[in-house]
């Protein structure tokens, strides 16, 4: 790639630098409002050719992408670790801004190949923000009820809104299981079901994320999820090993949930490496990330390879595709 724009996207502005391969140094930074207007001005300022690249930021980078898109100009999707690393591998940055983070993403371009940034449908962006608003209804369901065991000489006056919040919950699951029959971006969700521990919240929000993200790797799945080991060593010195809970901390929950499930699952795979895990002299807690972990892999080989669950090749499946995880 000859050259590339990199674009930092905060809620109000877009940062943005052209950098030729070779360079070191941006050839022009240009900072524009995050709108449409600001978007057609980028993208005046943009050689033929030069494809934009800018990290996933949820609602904000999508709207950049959706209008980039209606203009043709391409999109290329990085993350900010990758991109402040090649800053730092060509240029020593005392200190990190939006300007500096946008010469990142571009140098990244010139380092690695990136694939297009992904683009959801309207309807799934509405399912997601669905699967969103189950999430907090269920958060405000859970703190109503312990206020309500706190205060029990007021319990009356909980019983209405308990009783609308969860009938707005169940309404919500009626029209998201809707959703998951008709919607073909969530096709995997019924063979997710067939995953001990399992159940319809979880598979639609990981379906969800799955269709979203198009990891290329189960172990960035696991990693998005928070779910990865988190250790330096050096020497002869062991440090701790934790887990990062960097990512999303629901499918995290979900998953952890799951994995508690198979735990009393008789004949599940998962209940036995929870057995072995145990056996090995890890802590229930560190024997239920170890399964979750594995659930997540699961799933992520189910999605990319669109395969139903087999138990029986559970962990030799695994093991292929996966051969840097830990059981």
């Amino acid at each position: 790639m000859e050259a590339a724009i990199g674009i930092d996207v905060s809620r109000d502005w877009l940062d943005a630098a052209l950098v030729v391969s070779g360079g070191e140094r941006p050839q022009w930074c240009l900072r524009v409002e995050r709108t449409p207007a600001g978007v057609e001005t980028l993208v005046q300022k943009t050689p033929p050719g030069v494809a934009w690249v800018m990290e996933p930021t949820g609602r904000y980078s999508q709207d950049v992408a959706l209008w980039a898109r209606e203009v043709g100009q391409p999109v290329l999707l990085a993350t900010a670790k990758a991109a402040r690393h090649a800053l730092l591998a060509v240029r020593t940055a005392t200190a990190r801004t939006d300007r500096t983070d946008s010469v990142g993403l571009a140098m990244l371009a010139h380092l690695r190949r990136l694939r297009p940034y992904p683009l959801r449908t309207e309807r799934m962006e509405e399912i997601d923000q669905l699967i969103k608003t189950r999430r907090a209804l269920s958060a405000t369901l859970s703190r109503l009820r312990e206020q309500r065991q706190s205060l029990p000489r007021a319990a009356r006056c909980f019983d209405a809104p308990l009783a609308a919040v969860a009938e707005q919950i169940a309404a919500l699951d009626r029209e998201l299981a809707q959703c998951a029959a008709q919607e073909s971006e969530l096709a995997v969700v019924p063979a997710l079901l067939a995953i001990p521990g399992i159940g319809p919240v979880t598979a639609l929000t990981v379906a969800s994320c799955l269709e979203a993200k198009q990891f290329d790797h189960p172990d960035q799945f696991v990693a998005y999820c928070g779910l990865h080991l988190e250790y330096k060593d050096s020497g002869q010195k062991q440090a701790h090993r934790r887990l990062s809970k960097h990512g999303d901390a629901e499918l995290r929950r979900l998953l952890y949930l799951a994995a508690m499930t198979n735990a009393r699952c008789v004949g599940s795979p998962f209940r036995e490496q929870y057995e072995r895990e145990r056996a090995k002299g890890l802590s229930a807690p560190g024997a239920f990330c170890a399964v979750a972990r594995k659930l997540a892999t699961v799933c992520w080989s189910m999605h990319r390879h669109r395969t139903s669950y087999d138990p029986e090749r559970v962990y030799s499946q695994a093991a292929v595709q996966n051969p840097r995880s830990t059981p």
